[in-house]
């Protein structure tokens, strides 16, 4: 989740007309996929006299080609603009020797020396300035000073120079020093905390997994820190505020074990060194940060509440879907927030319950649909995406959360988890497409999902339904019809389970219908007269209906 996640809020053209489109979406990030970072290194000088942070950040880049002239890296510029907050750099460095670069735009470029052919090169950058965004410094709900980062989905830029994009992944650490009194949490492990000689202590925090930039995280607060349990011999941590220590302690216990070891067994291993749950006041519902998972300064209230155990979840299921395996490009952010929201509902229907699962799937659905009254043509995958602001909405989670149900329930729950875990084996600590999920699913259920992914992720709409069914006594049969009433642009093609109803011996004959066209007509023999029939009774397709029995 993240800030707007508290109120959690896709997708189908005519079949026909449907081409595959995977590789040609890409949304308008400048990628060089001839530079990787590997690795940054942040040190960090916060004060309680001045929001003006001291910093500087070491980048080990390795340049895959030669004769490469420029590293460009994001960084927001000190400007009037933003009431003079913003990041001035002071010097570049490399080798000793400065480098020559510019900074405008909120883009920093460095001139480099002769570059050649997969040569790692490491580049120091000192800069100091107020984030205007990124870094919130201001007053917890006690009032007391804190520095929480929300880097989510581009705003690292605004307080450290990155190539601000999940395509290029690297390890980081944070060196922070600041004043006595604050405790200083981060990714991965904590290398080293020291006592200096004029009143502030240095905190050393390093992530050995490679990890997308937003999801780098700082928190720097008067905390009270609890080692909770271990999982696979990996610290389970509570960092909540000094005075939420009762309470959080209380409410952050479970059920991260229970989730780590579940997401385990069904997807793959636990990726990081570390899982921190930490109160902060950056973020309103949760911020998935590799290891250290931000929540909201409400989450602790001691009532363990189900909203905020379902928020805990999401973040947990996330260390595994965009984190571990993270989308390539903002386009497919569906593969990190469909997924988990999916894979919460799972947990649930593991810990609390089959009745649990099929009210959140209820749910979900019946905000699809509010949601899509008003924004019918929104698609899933988005198509080169240029505004931020809409990477992702409600229906990235629920309808994307929807769409991997039904794909689940098309191949099978075997192979569904089969494909899941090769994709997650393939990709893990990397970058994957929304193709290569499909690619993997279709290997391990052997069959063909153009269709499906085409109409659910590459167009918008819903499944809108309304029909009637009859009694034919002398035929004896049932008789049903069904139109799709959604508009015409969007049409699909999906299997359609029903519950025909029986007074005697309350029995039941199910059945399994395609829709396969705009309208359908269909029979189903049936010696006695049903008392009623039921679409969709296990809660598998996505769809709403008018349906009646014809008089």
């Amino acid at each position: 989740m993240k800030n707007w996640k508290k109120n959690i809020i896709r997708t189908l053209v005519l079949i026909g007309c449907l081409v595959a489109p995977y590789t040609s979406f890409a949304d308008n990030y400048p990628k060089n996929p001839n530079i990787d970072v590997v690795h940054y290194t942040f040190d960090i000088t916060l004060s309680d006299k001045t929001d003006v942070i001291k910093a500087t950040a070491t980048l080990l880049v390795k340049f895959k080609t030669e004769g490469i002239k420029t590293l460009r890296l994001d960084l927001i510029n000190k400007s009037e603009k933003l009431a003079n907050k913003g990041m001035l750099v002071k010097q570049i460095l490399s080798d000793g020797k400065a480098l020559e670069y510019s900074h405008d735009l909120d883009v920093l470029l460095i001139n480099l020396p002769t570059i050649s052919e997969n040569e790692e090169r490491s580049i120091t950058i000192e800069y100091e300035g107020i984030p205007n965004e990124g870094l919130k410094i201001a007053p917890n709900k006690y009032g007391d000073r804190t520095f929480f980062s929300d880097n989510w989905p581009n705003k690292a830029r605004n307080w450290l120079p990155t190539v601000d994009h999940p395509y290029d992944k690297a390890t980081c650490e944070f060196i922070v020093t600041a004043p006595i009194k604050y405790q200083v949490v981060s990714n991965g492990l904590k290398m080293e905390e020291s006592i200096l000689n004029d009143g502030q202590k240095l905190t050393h925090w390093k992530q050995s997994v490679p990890i997308a930039c937003w999801l780098y995280v700082l928190g720097v607060a008067e905390f009270a820190v609890q080692y909770v349990d271990t999982f696979n011999g990996k610290s389970i941590q509570t960092w909540v505020y000094k005075q939420d220590r009762v309470n959080g302690f209380y409410d952050f216990a479970t059920p991260t074990k229970q989730a780590l070891e579940f997401f385990s067994n069904y997807v793959g291993p636990f990726a990081y060194e570390k899982l921190a749950n930490i109160q902060s006041n950056s973020v309103g519902g949760g911020m998935e940060a590799a290891s250290a998972i931000l929540y909201g300064d409400k989450s602790v209230d001691g009532n363990r509440s189900i909203r905020w155990r379902n928020v805990v979840i999401h973040e947990i299921a996330h260390q595994w879907f965009g984190n571990a395996v993270t989308e390539y490009d903002w386009d497919d952010v569906w593969l990190s927030e469909g997924l988990t929201t999916y894979f919460t509902m799972r947990f649930i229907k593991h810990a609390y319950g089959e009745d649990a699962f099929v009210e959140e799937l209820k749910k979900s659905r019946n905000t699809v649909f509010n949601l899509s009254k008003d924004n019918e043509d929104y698609r899933i995958v988005h198509d080169n995406l240029t505004d931020m602001k809409k990477v992702s909405s409600g229906l990235t989670y629920q309808k994307g959360a929807w769409i991997t149900h039904m794909i689940c329930n098309y191949v099978g729950e075997e192979a569904f988890q089969q494909g899941i875990r090769d994709y997650y084996h393939r990709f893990y600590n990397g970058n994957a497409t929304t193709m290569d999920l499909r690619m993997a699913l279709e290997r391990a259920s052997g069959k063909d999902l153009t269709q499906f992914f085409n109409q659910w992720l590459f167009q918008g709409g819903n499944i809108n339904l309304k029909g009637t069914w009859s009694y034919n006594s002398k035929n004896k049969a049932v008789e049903i019809e069904l139109t799709q009433i959604q508009p015409k642009k969007f049409t699909f093609n999906m299997p359609l389970e029903l519950d025909i109803l029986f007074q005697e011996n309350n029995s039941i004959k199910k059945e399994i219908i395609q829709l396969n066209k705009r309208k359908i007509k269909i029979s189903i023999p049936c010696e006695s007269e049903p008392k009623n029939i039921k679409l969709d009774p296990e809660t598998k397709l996505l769809a709403q209906w008018d349906f009646t029995r014809k008089n």
